[in-house]
């Protein structure tokens, strides 16, 4: 973690402190959870975006057997193919 050191008006730090006490917790951290989610987003969005994009978020239904899928692959006529030339 690294430390830094920020300006804010009489406005800002009053509301923050206000805030941070009603919350039990520190200017700090609320500056921090801020910034997360300005700058970086929210964690699981993304990571519920990242897992649709890639498929892996599907149900057991949809999914198919990771095995019998490679099997699919390897069984075929590849080595007939390769054979014939």
């Amino acid at each position: 973690m690294r430390r830094t050191q920020l300006y804010l008006d009489d406005q800002l730090w009053g509301a923050l402190h206000a805030r941070a006490q009603s919350e039990k917790t520190s200017v700090s951290e609320l500056v921090r959870q801020a910034v997360r989610e300005r700058y970086l987003g929210n964690l699981e969005r993304r990571r519920a975006a990242m897992e649709r994009f890639v498929g892996i978020r599907q149900t057991s239904d949809d999914r198919p057997d990771a095995g019998a899928e490679i099997r699919n692959f390897r069984r075929g006529n590849r080595l007939d193919r390769l054979g014939e030339r």
